[in-house]
């Protein structure tokens, strides 16, 4: 835990540091002006935790502070980001070579991977020897398809990994002594890699909690088989995304990503097999080329019937993106709901579209019958990007009239509206409709944060303090 003391003497030591670097004068200089060092007679835990907390250079400068400090640097984990490094390669390699390890934290991100590509193979083994516990490693220069060597196949002691646009070692040819029995969380960006690599890191860690990928530069088939993953979030094209045996996961969370960044994949199969905790998925695409959605071994299309193999009843916060205007997209509303019977929590994304193929009337959503969380879950409703539309209109009405616990309604704007006249012309209808629960909140607003914006965001997604991640406004 942090104390005010640690803070004291942590923002202390910046500013000794800091002025040492803006004069230039060694830091012998500065310290007779702060008279009796009372620092020193702190404990070691907490000496040891302010350093690791410094830039490696200022780190290891501590030692010069007095006999009592000479020591700290070499016996705390150390946090190295090349970044914070002049000449990266001569002084990542003495750091290695100087400090016993282990290492807390270590990114090597500002580099050209291609100019040391042999000596970087050389660091990260030093890093598996000396008790790594969280590497971040990105190659952020062209080329992007180098080969990571298999060397951190290896590192036994890694709880957190970030990979970022490199070429993934073939896993065939790995060691089987190869395992991850500490790796607690695991970013992929960018990373060219075939779908057995992944499935090799799933089965070699146990306790991976948290899988994040993004921006495949490739037509990945997703399997998730894992005993311990809560939370999985994908960004970008993906051929399929099947969760076939994952007990404790909680949460399943995919966006589009930037275009352009990923491979055209005409349309990916949402397939959900055995995740008896699963309660937030999102976002589905109810229109066609985007999500096909498949429960239980059953494609739902508009007008399945369901039944309790093809309901997934763990689910309470639902998200889902429409293109209201293209009929047999939103006919495919009430199918989709009926798969999650014990939704508290909806958000609905309007998107638009170009494709006009007819308009619902409020007598369609009426007809299409009973919808078990609208009629009794759902306490609360974001309708995102809305235009006013007919069919929008038509489904909220429906939903106002038929909603007999819903709490809270919060209608987004779509960014086209250019007046709070035009806003009224669309909305007004709707104070009119009778509402089956009397007592449910109306917002109408614009959109803070694009819904972009945090849904890719990996620490929203995996943060378990935000109970829902995609309520963002």
């Amino acid at each position: 835990m942090e104390t005010p003391v640690f803070h004291l003497v942590f923002n202390f030591l910046r500013r000794v540091f800091a002025r040492m670097r803006s004069a230039g004068a060694g830091l012998f200089a500065l310290l007779p002006h702060y008279g009796v060092d009372r620092l020193s007679r702190l404990p070691d835990a907490l000496l040891g935790n302010i350093v690791s907390r410094l830039p490696v250079k200022d780190a290891a400068r501590t030692s010069a502070l007095s006999r009592r400090w000479r020591g700290v640097w070499r016996s705390t984990p150390l946090v190295l980001h090349d970044a914070d490094l002049d000449h990266i390669t001569s002084a990542v390699s003495r750091v290695l070579a100087e400090h016993p390890g282990p290492f807390r934290r270590v990114h090597f991100s500002s580099s050209k991977m291609e100019d040391f590509h042999g000596l970087l193979t050389s660091w990260l083994q030093i890093l598996a020897d000396k008790g790594i516990q969280e590497l971040l490693l990105v190659n952020g220069r062209s080329p992007h398809d180098l080969l990571l060597r298999s060397t951190f196949l290896g590192m036994a002691t890694l709880t957190r990994l970030y990979l970022g646009l490199w070429k993934f070692p073939d896993t065939a040819a790995a060691p089987p002594t190869s395992f991850f029995p500490n790796l607690r969380d695991l970013c992929l960006c960018g990373v060219l890699m075939e779908n057995s690599d992944l499935d090799f890191i799933l089965d070699r860690s146990p306790v991976l909690e948290t899988l994040c990928v993004e921006g495949n530069q490739f037509k990945l088939r997703l399997r998730l088989v894992s005993q311990s993953l809560r939370c999985v979030q994908i960004v970008g094209s993906f051929e399929e995304i099947f969760v076939v045996d994952a007990p404790q996961l909680e949460r399943l969370i995919h966006s589009e990503g930037n275009k352009g960044c990923t491979p055209d994949v005409s349309c990916t199969e949402v397939k959900i097999g055995h995740c008896p905790k699963l309660h937030l998925l999102g976002y589905l695409k109810l229109y066609r080329r985007k999500h096909t959605l498949d429960v239980g071994n059953t494609i739902i299309k508009a007008g399945t019937k369901v039944s309790p193999r093809t309901m997934v009843p763990s689910v309470t916060i639902l998200a889902m993106e429409v293109r209201f205007d293209v009929r047999n997209d939103a006919k495919m509303i009430p199918s989709v709901l009926r798969c999650f019977p014990s939704v508290e929590t909806l958000h609905i994304k309007s998107r638009n579209t170009d494709q006009l193929t007819g308009k619902l009337n409020l007598k369609f959503w009426h007809d299409s019958g009973t919808i078990e969380c609208i009629h009794s879950r759902i306490r609360r409703l974001v309708f995102r990007d809305f235009r006013g539309g007919r069919t929008e209109l038509a489904f909220l009405k429906f939903f106002f009239e038929s909603a007999l616990v819903l709490e809270e309604v919060v209608i987004l704007l779509d960014t086209g509206f250019t007046s709070v006249e035009e806003v009224h012309s669309k909305v007004d209808s709707l104070g009119s409709v009778k509402r089956a629960s009397e007592g449910f909140s109306l917002l109408v607003t614009g959109c803070s944060d694009p819904q972009e914006d945090h849904i890719q965001s990996f620490k929203r997604g995996s943060d378990f303090s935000f109970r829902d991640p995609f309520a963002n406004y």
